[in-house]
């Protein structure tokens, strides 16, 4: 003899008059049915896609933030440079970055192409979230074009480098010794001695510049690097252009001309 399978027992609804009977309802009974295992079934397979949807939300909303970063040709919105107009010039203000509404970095200027777009800086590597008393190097801006390469401008604090306030970019040490504390922010990810190719130190009004040319075949940023840098205030400001072989070939010329126009 065949048995029949177990009743569950009613499950109550706060301050409600009705129970939820898996059974027959007696007549003294206000009955709500229950789901038999097939509906069961059908409803958690759509509560999990529902919650699987819900939570791609905030990566979908991520992405979909506009960028700080104007998405337009440089040449559309920066005046020319006065020393050769087939450049533009970009001279960083308090608008621009965190660390030069705090005061933290002194500013600079530089000239690009016109057809050269300014990309987004992600606020993690921007130092807003720790200005003006940031311990690690931190990214002011960032330019690229996808034929000719990419520049970015990154801050140090000075303290990261010597215990001398306000020192000038040789107290801190020789080309060398500064490339070897900086030169992952160059790279993206690691710096070996052996890919300094070319150092030269330059002297403009007060400041001290160091000039590096760098071969990074394993570079995320590119394997052709230039940099420059220069100590001012609390600060060392680090200039740097890069290229892919491809871009190398056809762009070098401009990539110099660029790093050659840096300055605090």
């Amino acid at each position: 003899m065949a048995t029949s399978a177990p009743q569950r027992p009613p499950i109550m609804i706060p301050n409600s008059k009705y129970k939820l009977c898996s059974g027959q309802c007696s007549s003294k009974q206000h009955c709500l049915p229950t789901l038999g295992a097939p509906q069961e079934k059908s409803m958690m397979v759509k509560r999990r896609e529902l919650m699987l949807g819900l939570s791609m939300v905030p990566a979908i909303a991520i992405e979909a933030l506009p960028s700080e970063a104007r998405e337009v040709v440089v040449g559309s919105y920066l005046p020319p440079s006065t020393s050769d107009p087939s450049f533009v010039l970009f001279q960083a203000s308090a608008k621009d970055t965190p660390a030069l509404r705090a005061g933290n970095v002194q500013p600079y200027q530089f000239i690009l192409p016109p057809t050269w777009k300014q990309t987004r800086v992600a606020n993690i590597l921007s130092g807003n979230y720790c200005q003006p008393k940031c311990a690690e190097p931190w990214v002011e801006v960032k330019f690229e074009d996808e034929k000719q390469g990419k520049l970015q401008v990154v801050a140090s604090p000075l303290i990261r480098l010597t215990n001398k306030p306000n020192a000038s970019i040789e107290d801190i040490g020789n080309p060398e010794k500064l490339i070897a504390s900086l030169g992952p922010f160059v790279t993206g990810n690691t710096y070996d001695p052996d890919e300094l190719l070319e150092t030269k130190v330059e002297k403009r009004g007060d400041l001290t510049y160091y000039n590096y040319v760098l071969e990074t075949p394993f570079a995320l940023t590119g394997s052709h690097n230039l940099a420059k840098a220069t100590a001012k205030g609390n600060t060392v400001v680090l200039f740097v252009v890069s290229a892919n072989d491809k871009q190398w070939q056809s762009s070098q010329k401009i990539l110099k001309a660029m790093l050659d126009s840096f300055q605090v």
